[in-house]
């Protein structure tokens, strides 16, 4: 199974959460031998994972894949979760699937599993399931997983429980209602089932007892508590679609902040999750004039705010994998750069804190030139597979007026480094075929180009001289690849004939012009 691009980001922040994790997990007491023993997390496969599914009404599912360091770190916490949450009434299942394991593949495929450690809740025997968006430590595994299993939202009757849910260092959503019926209500109740892994509900009918905001409000209305920007902001909209965008708008910093604190770790995940145009701003946290760059990046943010971007500050000692997964270098900082939803990148390195809001405007008026992330042209490439970079790409796939297999991959996907060899063999293999090459681009250390729909890794695709792109749907083995390409492939002559074609149809289509 290809590992997903889009799982990247999030890899990276888990990453920051389970480093924190395992230092827990070195400080505390040792399990016994007997608990060792007797595992409670739950092993399926797919043999018996519909039935264990229609069984349980609530049940957490890790899909995993052995060689996966993040999963390892998880492990021993997920176990201690599962140990804790089979004493709840009712226990709280937590289960595992080898989703790596040729057997358990079509159950991968099912779920959309793009990418390892992924938790799932599945409830209602399967009828409703969710992503698993809580911590990735045993305590906090269990104390999310308690809130997963009662009401989507809590009725608060006084002060003191507003008190008691409310916590200021998270977002917190209230429905304050003049009856718990009526469509407002059920509107409200609909929207916290639906996003109850993400976010905290409740519901009065009493404003006052809530601790911040105007108490003499004209009911219905949604207030949404936050730890950032303005700490209280409300809707009366309660179209169910409205209400979404208005938490999804409401619960993100106007300007996330990238650094070790987990408390950060939320937003972040939201932020780089987000499909809309990102600006981010790394430089030195504790060194340099921090302050100056806060204060304009902040104001720039306000400025902009219609538009549709996203605005980011990140600490360089946090941001390693950021500057790894853009193609930065950290003499660039301090530095800004924009990236749109095609992965279209604009940057400005060394930048000064009175050029942010010009060059934003630039960026705004489409008067800047995109960045393009490459590693140097190899300057010697006789390897039997053949290395090709952002900035040779088209040349080499689509202006050789050769066959092109071309690998997209990862330096640390496991898929990748099995599938390796095999391509040195069939490139061996085909060397004396002038018509063909085999290529391979670090899709991590380079921009892909716009025509390939790389989701995952390793992606191939086959290119023709003629231009025609087939994704690669043959067998992993060398002989299987080699096959794959002897069927495929056009001579120089044939690639001439479609264009020649081509051409014809173009004209029958259009006459003279």
């Amino acid at each position: 199974m290809a590992i997903s691009k889009s799982k990247v980001w999030i890899s990276l922040l888990l990453a920051l959460a389970l480093v924190a994790a395992a230092r827990a997990a070195e400080e505390a007491p040792a399990v016994g031998g007997d608990a060792a023993a007797a595992e409670a997390v739950l092993t399926l496969d797919a043999d018996g994972f519909d039935e264990a599914v229609a069984k349980h009404p609530f049940m957490v599912v890790e899909f995993y894949a052995p060689w996966c360091g993040h999963c390892k770190k998880l492990a021993p916490e997920y176990e201690k979760a599962a140990q804790e949450l089979s004493k709840h009434d009712p226990p709280i299942v937590l289960a595992k699937v080898d989703a790596n394991d040729e057997k358990n593949k079509p159950l991968a495929t099912k779920y959309e599993i793009q990418g390892f450690p992924t938790l799932k809740i599945f409830r209602n025997q399967g009828k409703n399931i969710q992503e698993y968006k809580g911590p990735r430590e045993a305590e906090g595994i269990v104390e999310y997983l308690k809130k997963q299993v009662g009401p989507a939202s809590k009725e608060i009757k006084s002060p003191e429980d507003a008190s008691n849910l409310i916590d200021d260092k998270k977002v917190y959503i209230v429905g304050i209602f003049p009856e718990f019926s009526g469509t407002e209500f059920t509107n409200f109740m609909e929207l916290a089932e639906k996003l109850r892994s993400d976010y905290d509900f409740g519901h009065t009918l009493h404003a006052n007892h809530l601790p911040r905001g105007d108490a003499a409000v004209e009911r219905p209305l949604v207030r949404l508590f936050k730890p950032f920007d303005e700490l209280v902001v409300d809707s009366k909209d309660f179209d169910v679609t409205a209400l979404e965008k208005f938490i999804d708008a409401s619960s993100t910093p106007k300007v996330v902040t990238f650094d070790k604190n987990p408390d950060n770790h939320p937003y972040l995940l939201k932020f780089f999750q987000s499909s809309a145009a990102k600006a981010m701003l790394f430089l030195n946290f504790s060194t340099g004039p921090f302050e100056s760059f806060k204060s304009v990046y902040y104001g720039a943010a306000e400025e902009f705010k219609d538009k549709e971007i996203k605005f980011l500050i990140g600490d360089i000692e946090a941001s390693q994998g950021a500057f790894q997964y853009f193609g930065l270098k950290e003499d660039q900082v301090p530095l800004i750069l924009v990236q749109e939803s095609d992965s279209k990148k604009f940057l400005k390195a060394h930048v000064e804190p009175d050029q942010i809001v010009s060059w934003l405007k630039e960026y705004f008026d489409g008067k800047l030139s995109p960045f393009r992330k490459s590693e140097p042209i190899p300057e010697v490439n006789d390897e039997p597979v053949k290395v090709v970079v952002a900035d040779n790409v088209h040349d080499f796939v689509f202006k050789s007026g050769k066959n092109v297999l071309v690998e997209f991959y990862a330096p640390w996907c496991g898929h990748c480094k099995k599938l390796a060899p095999i391509l040195d063999e069939a490139a061996t293999t085909l060397k004396s075929d002038e018509d063909v090459v085999i290529a391979k681009m670090d899709a991590t250390a380079n921009d892909v180009p716009s025509e390939f729909d790389v989701q995952g890794y390793p992606t191939l695709y086959f290119v023709t001289p003629s231009g025609k792109m087939l994704p690669y749907e043959g067998g992993r083995t060398a002989d299987e690849i080699v096959d794959y390409i002897k069927k495929n492939k056009e001579t120089a002559g044939q690639a001439v004939e479609k264009a020649d074609s081509a051409s014809a149809d173009e004209y029958g289509r259009h006459g003279c012009l």
